[in-house]
């Protein structure tokens, strides 16, 4: 008997356990460019009407940039954070 697939919402299936390499950069890009985004434009600008819209604007420009970008870098960063991490820790043990 085939066990049901998970669902994301309704009949949407969740997506196979290769899509999390994608997945995560996706999300990660999409949080900390629309925080920084926030955070710069209030800086720089202040608050005032019509605030949000362009902030919108430019994070959406802001994270097209982002997610290729953190797709690119990932792999290098984690070379270099297995220089100083030893990094067989999170890989489970061969029985």
């Amino acid at each position: 008997m085939n066990k049901p697939r998970p669902m994301i919402i309704g009949n949407i299936p969740k997506l196979p356990i290769k899509w999390a390499t994608i997945m995560i950069p996706f999300f990660l890009s999409f949080l900390m460019s629309g925080i920084i985004s926030l955070i710069n434009m209030l800086r720089n600008l202040g608050w005032y009407d019509g605030f949000i819209e362009f902030w919108f604007t430019n994070w959406m420009i802001s994270w097209a940039f982002a997610f290729p970008i953190v797709l690119v870098l990932l792999p290098w960063v984690r070379k270099i954070v297995s220089i100083f991490v030893d990094m067989q820790q999170m890989t489970p043990p061969k029985s």
